[in-house]
């Protein structure tokens, strides 16, 4: 019964199959940096094909704040 518990992956599911390719602590390095992973909506993923295109938005996004003179970007940055 425990090990029945301990195994929950489903059958059809070849193990094998699904490590093929794979590399162990792959992104190790970047969790420990303090990396943030975000999921994206399918719609807002078409419009950034890469990390640079979403940091660059964002970045932008930051400075517009900046300049409007947020009161909650000021108050964030004391």
């Amino acid at each position: 019964m425990k090990d029945e518990e301990a195994d929950d992956l489903r059958p059809e599911y070849d193990l094998r199959e699904l490590l093929k390719g794979s590399v162990r602590g792959k992104y190790a390095e970047r969790y420990k940096e303090g990396t943030n992973l975000v999921l994206l909506e399918p719609d807002v993923a078409k419009a950034f094909p890469d990390q640079e295109a979403v940091n660059e938005a964002l970045r932008l996004v930051i400075r517009l704040t900046e300049i409007a003179g947020s009161p909650t970007r000021a108050a964030a940055k004391q």
